[in-house]
């Protein structure tokens, strides 16, 4: 019984060491590959595509569809503070620029589908939302912690990005920045 016990712990100390091994590589692997990294090099990337169920409207929203568009796509979720005082602006500020061709793309983000519903009833959000429950896309945009907003060209490509909470005055800037590019 105790040589079991033994080996128990050991298989249990072997795992730990693995996860840490593994988030240790995450974390010094995992920022070179996300768009503001690249942005931060001096790129111009390529938002990544996905396509995601809508979650205030019927049917999937592809990112690719919105060329042409500025877009500002902001990851979010309910349990996230700052995602909770940003929220007002991006929603003001949807409602001010849409008419000069500029679409918020909101990302709910490893949460629960009915906290997520509960939040955009809250924040009388308007602008599309998809949900990316299990954080896959989220990841190619630099994982967490959330929010990340991210500012796309007409042209698909990445031209600014905030990392946090999404202050009035840099919400102004990204957007002068993405109408000009």
């Amino acid at each position: 019984m105790r040589r079991l016990k033994l080996v128990g712990q050991g298989v249990a100390i072997g795992l730990v060491a693995s996860l840490l091994g593994l988030l240790a590589w995450k974390v010094t692997h995992d920022d070179a590959e996300n768009p503001a990294a690249a942005f931060q090099r001096g790129e111009r990337p390529v938002a990544y595509d996905f396509n995601l169920a809508r979650m205030n409207a019927d049917g999937k929203l592809r990112l690719s569809s919105l060329r042409g568009n500025i877009v500002v796509v902001n990851f979010w979720a309910a349990w996230c503070d700052p995602c909770r005082k940003e929220m007002p602006r991006l929603e003001e500020a949807w409602r001010r620029y849409r008419n000069q061709g500029v679409v918020f793309v909101g990302v709910n983000t490893t949460d629960f589908s009915g906290d997520a519903q509960r939040f955009l009833r809250r924040y009388r959000v308007s602008f599309p939302v998809v949900r990316d429950g299990n954080g896959r896309v989220l990841a190619r945009y630099g994982g967490l912690p959330i929010p990340w907003t991210y500012f796309v060209g007409r042209d698909g490509r990445v031209v600014g990005f905030i990392r946090g909470e999404v202050t009035q005055s840099a919400l102004e800037d990204g957007l002068e920045q993405a109408l000009a590019a």
